[in-house]
């Protein structure tokens, strides 16, 4: 995995989300919980909202199409937790006030 520059961290204030859309990398969504960085694939697999335009309350966010809940530390859906419904979880970093996301290499 290469990590890849996605947002500045002063874009990001503690208790918030932010949609991002990167060049040949799917959509991430971060969040600021208490300051750790997180981030989703920013397509809910219910019925594809943003997550990251929704509504961060502790460490579950509300996506602003249907309401449905999602861990941002797992991405486990609260509505339906089994594995087909979480979204994606990917590391990330900040290096000198730039938050940086690392996605799956591609496979062939």
């Amino acid at each position: 995995m290469q990590y890849r520059d996605v947002a500045r961290l002063e874009d990001l204030e503690p208790g918030t989300c932010l949609s991002v859309e990167i060049d040949n990398a799917p959509g991430v969504a971060l969040f600021n919980v208490d300051g750790e960085i997180l981030a989703l694939n920013n397509t809910c697999p219910h019925a594809g909202g943003p997550l990251g335009e929704g509504t961060l309350d502790g460490e579950f966010v509300e996506c602003p199409w249907h309401g449905w809940e999602f861990n941002v530390r797992t991405g486990q859906c609260m509505e339906n937790p089994i594995p087909e419904w979480a979204a994606s979880c990917y590391p990330t970093r900040v290096e000198n006030g730039i938050i940086q996301v690392a996605f799956p290499e591609e496979t062939p």
